[in-house]
This record gives C-alpha cells, structure tokens and sequence, in this order.
C-alpha cells in the first residue's frame, strides 16, 4: 500500500502540467520580467475567492504572455486543502 501511495503522489507530481493554459497578448512576452500570483478557488474551482488580473500584473506592457497552470506546489497545497474543497492555480505573466 505504501508503495501505490508514493507512486500516486509521484505520478501527480511529475504530471501536474497537464494543466496549463497559456494566451500570448501582441507578440508574447519576450523573456524579461515574470510575475507570478495564485488564484484560490473553493467547491473544486467552482468559485473563485480572490481575482488575479493578467492586464494589471502586465502594467503597461503591451506584449506578454499570460501562463495559468496547476504547479508541483500547487499540487502539494491541494493535497492537503482539497479535503474542504479548497483549491490553487498559478498564473504567471511574463513581459
């Protein structure tokens, strides 16, 4: 039991990008600055309980690319948040 359990947590670890959504504004971001925030979401993602603004975080910046994904981290917070149906996701920009 001990060894499906460790194999389980791995495989969700190593597959946790399977959740990434990305959207390039003008010509994307060109590799500069990266600014990371994470949404929370409660009822499996079905309400959100705080905003992350892509445009805001970009500031005047009009080429960058907005990346939301569930992280490794992410993953490991849901672990132990999911169980009062308390969810996370990562979004970045970078400009």
């Amino acid at each position: 039991m001990k060894k499906l359990s460790l194999a389980l947590v791995m495989a969700v670890v190593m597959f946790s990008s399977c959740f990434t959504l990305t959207h390039t504004v003008g010509s994307g971001g060109s590799g500069g600055e990266k600014i990371e925030k994470r949404a929370w979401y409660i009822l499996w993602g079905l309400v959100p309980l705080n905003t992350v603004e892509s445009k805001a975080m970009a500031g005047n910046a009009t080429n960058y690319t907005v990346t939301s994904s569930r992280t490794a981290l992410d993953v490991i917070i849901n672990i132990f948040t999911g169980i009062v149906t308390v969810g996370s996701q990562t979004v970045t920009v970078q400009k």
